[in-house]
């Protein structure tokens, strides 16, 4: 018997941070910075203020850092995954390690404000275990991603034993 058979999915996402620029836009974002700061940093080095030429370059490094330190964020992921076998949650932090949490779905809780505030949490609690998932979504996400567990849950415990 395949695995597929075996082990139906009755729930799969994977959750990501939302980045909005993608390479070719920070590419643009830098050539402005770099040029805007080339450009103020030559004049006041012409005036005669040469520091100032240097604290030009420096700001400029310290974007490039800042979205290399944004774009690697963006690496973080969690994945859920409902089998009859139990809810495996999967972090994966941004240097590619990976950790599981397994919960039983019999007693599991999907925990989320609704409607959801700004500090909504969406917490999933089983047998004394609690972990807070999604924190990088929007509220509405964590609604949305709520529901579907809710609903995945519902269809787990209608579904006879395999």
């Amino acid at each position: 018997m395949t695995e597929a058979v075996r082990d139906p999915v009755l729930f799969d996402a994977t959750l990501r941070p939302h980045r909005s620029l993608g390479r070719r836009g920070f590419l643009l974002v830098m050539a402005a910075v770099a040029g805007g700061g080339f450009l103020i940093g030559t004049g006041f080095f012409l005036a005669g203020a040469w520091p100032v030429a240097g604290f030009c370059g420096l700001e400029i490094l310290l974007v490039y850092i800042a979205f290399k330190m944004n774009f690697r964020e963006g690496r973080r992921a969690e994945h859920l995954r409902l089998t009859p076998d139990g809810l495996d949650v999967t972090h994966i932090a941004p240097n590619g390690k990976q950790g599981t949490l397994r919960f039983e779905p019999t007693w599991l809780s999907v925990q989320m404000d609704d409607p959801p505030r700004h500090d909504s949490r969406l917490t999933l609690r089983s047998h004394g275990k609690q972990l807070e998932i999604g924190a990088f979504l929007q509220p509405f996400e964590k609604l949305e991603v709520a529901e579907a567990l809710r609903a995945a849950l519902v269809r787990y415990r209608e579904t006879p034993a395999f």
